[in-house]
């Protein structure tokens, strides 16, 4: 069910050619950029104040060690 909406999506949207230079001089104001950047960190200030799961706290170990080991 999903494939197919995705399909649906991709068919209604027109195709660009790669070489369209439109987004490389597409910028956002300082105004704009700060209130974007204020709404992301009051939607994901509570997710960052959440306490690190357990299972990923022991895999950071693990990586740390790793890197440890290979230097």
């Amino acid at each position: 069910m999903t494939g197919d909406k995705g399909n649906k999506l991709a068919r209604a949207l027109p195709r660009t050619p790669s070489n369209d230079k439109l987004g490389t001089k597409a910028k956002l104001d300082s105004g704009s950029q700060k209130r974007i950047g204020d709404q992301l960190r009051a939607m994901y200030d509570e997710l960052m104040q959440q306490p690190v799961p357990d299972r990923f706290r022991e895999l950071l170990d693990q990586l740390d060690r790793k890197k440890e080991g290979s230097q």
